[in-house]
């Protein structure tokens, strides 16, 4: 007996066979691309990549003491995202200050520079170090504070939402 759909019988060399050979290739290749597809995206998920969200968490910060009773300061967090999808930090509030403003730090052609800055990116599985040097929280003190104080904060993120975070005062440098 001879095979219907061999390239040498006569079903496959008639109109209905050719249209059947074809059709049976046309499908085949959307049906192997969407197996391919559904392995590589189970393989992902599995891994736990696959939309898992941001998980922000801030340790404890500090809190430039104000010297020569000046008016403006600076806070400084490590804020950690463990997720798998970044975020940003939008805004920090504390009712110990009256205004606050994130700022960024930089050095071009051998001048610093201090730009205000809407948001702070926090990048999947990574760590965002604020110092002196690169990020930091501008605030406006209110009150008198001293060394050791424990100020609270909120750091406001854009998937994340608000988290709580607490700030000791230092002296610059120390």
């Amino acid at each position: 007996m001879t095979d219907p759909l061999s390239p040498t019988s006569s079903a496959a060399q008639s109109p209905a066979g050719r249209r059947l050979r074809e059709g049976l290739v046309a499908v085949l290749a959307p049906v192997t691309a969407c197996l391919t597809a559904l392995v590589g995206l189970t393989a992902w998920t599995t891994a736990g990549a696959a939309g898992t969200p941001a998980r922000i968490e801030v340790g404890i910060g500090r809190v430039f003491l104000p010297y020569a009773d000046r008016e403006r300061t600076a806070a400084f967090f490590r804020i950690t995202n463990t997720g798998g999808s970044g975020d940003q930090l939008v805004s920090v509030t504390s009712p110990v200050v009256e205004s606050v403003t994130l700022s960024r730090h930089g050095s071009a052609a051998g001048a610093d520079s201090l730009r205000m800055v809407p948001s702070a990116e926090v990048p999947a599985g990574s760590t965002l170090e604020m110092t002196p040097s690169t990020l930091d929280v501008m605030m406006t003190v209110r009150g008198r504070w001293q060394v050791g104080d424990a100020l609270p904060f909120v750091l406001h993120f854009r998937n994340s939402g608000p988290v709580q975070a607490v700030a000791f005062v230092v002296r610059p440098g120390g």
